[in-house]
């Protein structure tokens, strides 16, 4: 006996999807952490590869490339000797911080339900067979 479809209630999207536009930005490899090191201030590059420790230097400038043209970043050339580049959020890039935030506190919930699953899991009995039914 094969189960109904269910007729999907939430709303359509629309054409150009709201989420798709967004992960357009945030999809790559470090760009979430480069943006949350950015909302404290303004960084440069090598502060950026200290916050943001196991990205390489050509993946960390990739990726600020990308989010300068996407304009989520801002890139500054400061007139010092040697000229250094300071980078910040834009209006744009700033807009992420809430969201980026939200997904920060989820991932601490589920951080603390990992640790007291395992807690848990390391009071049982060690010889104690898992306590599973399967029904035919």
């Amino acid at each position: 006996m094969s189960l109904k479809i269910r007729k999907n209630r939430a709303p359509a999207l629309p054409p150009t999807c709201p989420v798709g536009e967004c992960m357009v930005l945030l999809g790559g490899a470090w760009t979430p952490n480069i943006l949350w090191s950015l909302s404290a201030g303004p960084r440069r590059f090598s502060e950026l590869r200290g916050d943001v420790p196991g990205i390489s230097a050509k993946v960390l400038s990739t990726r600020l490339k990308e989010l300068e043209d996407k304009g989520a970043v801002e890139r500054r050339i400061m007139a010092t000797s040697p000229p250094s580049v300071e980078y910040s959020l834009s209006e744009l890039g700033e807009e992420f911080i809430p969201a980026i935030h939200a997904i920060v506190e989820v991932g601490y919930r589920l951080k603390q339900r990992r640790a007291a699953e395992q807690l848990h899991g390391d009071r049982a009995a060690p010889n104690a067979a898992p306590a599973t039914t399967v029904s035919r």
